[in-house]
């Protein structure tokens, strides 16, 4: 106790107060203020020293209060304080919690009161409102009655206005009317209104309702007295002669004002005329009048356009330059329009009706008496010469003449020229021209055809008709091919120009690319049948130089008929290559240019396929024939060759010994040589199945040929190898043909070639044991040089049998 009181009087209280909560409360700044100064402060070497301390006294369990060596004083002398401190401090704050509480409850009831007046408050506001709506309503429906009524009083003003004005202006009518209907010939009594030149507008105005309402009581009075009314009115005849003869005057006075005007360039004063004008037929006078003073419809222009355009009469222009006078003249006439177009939108009310008139002038005068000039359709029966351009030239000034005119239409149309169809005046300008166009298009190519052939005979490429063919004729070039598929390019392109619906266009170019089908197969097809004439001349030769050979030909006679066959062959080879390439440039243009343009018609896309193919048979027959004799002139020297150099040692040697020279003989290697050199030009210029036929047949008669050949000679062995090691040399060649039916037939024969090998005593076995060869072996047997010594006729007879 008496710690405690120690304690109790070593601090003073520290007074809480709810001040030290608010804002940024700490607790640590809290329990700083109530420890501070009560708390020592130890150094690290106590504190260790302290641990070491504690642990001793714990190991003794000296009792609390005493240290070890038997000192009263305590460890923490101020912890009695620091009890005192913290339970003074829980007692204030148990009582600032129950200030917290008092205060909360407090504010608890005053919130609960608040919000029962405010709920109170606003069902009383609510009320109102609807209140306050209610009387807008009645207010907004009582407005709408008012403004209902005023609305209908006005109507009811405006209305006894609008008839007091009607009266007055009728009275005033009337009495103008009388004025003009009192006298016939005089009318220079009439009111002032109609002489005052400062009120034209207003006098023309009247007038025009004046006439129009005389002569609609005419109308009426005309007709009541048809149907027998004889109180119709009638007297206004009078009025109506005067009416017409003042708007007559006051028309042409006005127009003159307007032309006044028009010289001096016042657009203002044009306007007043004008618009003053319109009053009479809709102002359609005074337009047309307007119009028909342009300069630019005066004769000298007009002559200047065809000066300009055509040139000299001495000179013809080509396509490309009428192409840029024509556009240069053009362009000429849109500035000259764009000009009017300013002045015109400047004066009159209604412009698009000027522009209408202004741009049809242009359309039926000026440009049509270009045209007539430019545009001369040519005779069909009687075409202009080719040195002059021939259709040709028609065809594209035509088609110059069409575009840039309607280039013209699309820029009149930009300018400005009302409801006018300025596109179909453009279409009923060349309307006549296209009617003949398709004609001009399909002579224009026969004339060109027949020009560029005249051409090649002038230049020595193809020979004229009787005259024999040179060797060095180019039969077919492809070059004349791309020229004619270019032609017909640019007639596609006048198509599409010319075509306004797909199916025009569809026929239109049917009918142009039959005639490059025409032109592509008349041209390979005679160009072939020149090169087949070279083989028939060379055929003739071989012909002579056999029939020749009977009576000792020279030996120059023969090199020139082999001459002649190799080349006239490779002639037509290369003229073959030609036209297959010609034939795939015209597939090609099919495709990619004529074939969509027939899409649109049913059936047109097949129809021209079907004339395509039916165009490319004659071409293709010819091609067949020459192919033929192409085969007949390698087979006739073939068999030359052999007849000239085959001996009959070759296969029949004194020196009968198997293991004699195994080389090919002579007349096969100079067999073999000349197939390759003639050859060469075909494995170039045939292709697919056109090939694979040529050499089948070419193989089969070359087997045919050397069998016939051999037939002719007599066998011991060593000939029998030698004629094996011909067959096998034909048959390695032969191969490179890549045709199975000849590898077949060469390799029968050189199994048959080893009748003549065997011993007699082993041919029966040889024959028996491959049948495919036993149909040929009776007739080869006959050739061993022991058929009669070794009596194997009688020996085989079993075999045949």
């Amino acid at each position: 106790m008496q710690e405690m009181k120690e304690a109790r009087d070593e601090y003073e209280s520290l007074d809480l107060d709810l001040e030290d909560f608010k804002g940024d409360f700490s607790f640590d700044g809290l329990y700083a203020k109530l420890v501070n100064g009560m708390l020592p402060a130890f150094r690290d070497e106590e504190i260790h020293s302290m641990e070491g301390l504690i642990s001793v006294t714990t190991n003794d369990a000296v009792p609390s209060g005493k240290s070890a060596k038997g000192h009263s004083s305590p460890l923490f002398p101020k912890v009695d304080a620091l009890l005192l401190i913290f339970k003074d401090s829980c007692t204030q704050l148990y009582e600032l919690q129950k200030q917290i509480d008092g205060r909360l409850h407090k504010l608890k009831k005053d919130v609960v009161s608040q919000d029962s007046k405010h709920t109170k408050t606003l069902v009383e506001i609510e009320k109102g409102v609807d209140a306050i709506f209610s009387s807008f309503a009645r207010l907004d429906s009582r407005i709408s009655s008012v403004g209902q009524t005023a609305a209908k009083i006005g109507d009811h003003l405006q209305s006894a206005d609008s008839q007091r004005e009607t009266a007055s202006q009728t009275m005033e009518l009337i009495k103008y009317l009388m004025e003009f209907n009192s006298s016939q010939d005089d009318l220079l009594q009439l009111s002032s209104l109609f002489s005052d030149d400062k009120r034209v507008g207003e006098a023309a105005s009247i007038a025009q309702k004046l006439r129009s309402f005389a002569e609609e009581d005419i109308g009426r009075h005309g007709v009541s007295l048809e149907s027998g009314n004889a109180t119709a009115s009638k007297g206004l005849e009078v009025a109506v002669t005067n009416l017409q003869e003042y708007c007559n005057e006051l028309e042409n006075k006005l127009l003159t004002r307007f032309d006044a005007a028009s010289q001096r360039r016042e657009l203002t004063n044009m306007g007043e005329c004008a618009k003053i004008l319109s009053q009479f037929n809709r102002g359609t006078s005074a337009m047309q009048h307007y119009v028909g003073l342009r300069p630019m419809f005066d004769v000298e222009v007009m002559n200047e356009d065809l000066r300009l355009v055509l040139g000299d009469q001495d000179y013809t222009r080509d396509s490309t330059e009428v192409d840029n006078a024509l556009s240069t003249r053009y362009r000429q006439i849109i500035d000259t329009v764009r000009k009017e177009s300013a002045t015109i939108r400047a004066v009159f009310p209604s412009p698009n009706d000027v522009m209408s008139i202004l741009v049809q002038r242009v359309m039926e005068d000026r440009i049509p008496n270009l045209l007539e000039k430019l545009l001369v359709k040519p005779s069909l029966l009687n075409p202009p010469p080719m040195k002059q351009g021939g259709l040709l030239l028609y065809l594209r000034i035509l088609s110059v003449g069409y575009e840039r005119t309607q280039e013209l239409a699309r820029d009149l149309r930009n300018v400005g020229c009302g409801d006018l169809d300025v596109e179909g005046l453009t279409e009923a300008l060349f309307l006549e021209h296209k009617d003949i166009y398709l004609e001009c298009e399909k002579a224009s190519m026969k004339q060109h055809y027949k020009a560029k052939i005249e051409e090649l005979i002038a230049e020595g490429q193809i020979p004229s008709r009787g005259t024999p063919v040179s060797s060095s004729t180019q039969h077919i070039s492809v070059t004349v091919v791309n020229e004619f598929v270019s032609w017909n390019e640019e007639a596609i392109s006048r198509c599409n120009l010319f075509s306004s619906q797909p199916a025009i266009l569809a026929a239109n170019a049917k009918a142009v690319f039959s005639c490059l089908l025409q032109q592509v197969r008349q041209y390979t097809t005679e160009g072939l049948d020149r090169a087949r004439e070279g083989l028939r001349e060379a055929a003739s030769m071989n012909q002579r130089f056999h029939l020749g050979r009977k009576v000792a030909a020279a030996p120059s006679t023969a090199e020139g008929a082999v001459s002649v066959g190799e080349t006239s062959f490779k002639s037509f080879m290369v003229a073959l290559q030609a036209c297959g390439s010609s034939v795939a440039i015209i597939q090609q243009y099919f495709g990619n240019t004529i074939s969509r343009l027939l899409l649109p018609v049913d059936g047109a896309h097949a129809s021209s396929c079907e004339e395509m193919a039916s165009a490319m048979s004659s071409a293709e027959s010819s091609a067949c024939k020459g192919l033929q004799q192409c085969i007949d002139i390698v087979i006739v020297e073939v068999d030359r060759v052999l007849s000239a150099e085959q001996k009959p040692t070759d296969y029949r040697s004194a020196d009968d010994n198997l293991m004699a020279d195994h080389r090919p003989t002579v007349a096969c290697t100079r067999v073999v040589a000349y197939l390759s050199r003639m050859l060469e030009s075909a494995f170039t210029a045939l292709e697919g199945l056109n090939k694979q036929s040529f050499l089948s047949e070419l193989g089969n008669r070359v087997h045919k040929a050397v069998t016939t050949h051999w037939l002719k000679f007599s066998f011991n062995a060593s000939g029998g190898l030698k004629l094996k090691r011909d067959i096998t040399e034909y048959g390695d060649f032969l191969r490179n043909f890549n045709t199975p039916t000849v590898d077949e037939k060469f390799e029968l024969l050189s199994i048959l070639a080893n009748i003549f090998i065997v011993a007699p005593e082993s041919l029966a076995s040889l024959i028996e044991g491959t049948p495919s060869i036993k149909k040929d072996a009776q007739r080869f047997v006959q050739l061993r040089d022991d058929y009669r010594s070794a009596r194997l006729a009688s020996k085989l007879s079993s075999v045949w049998h």
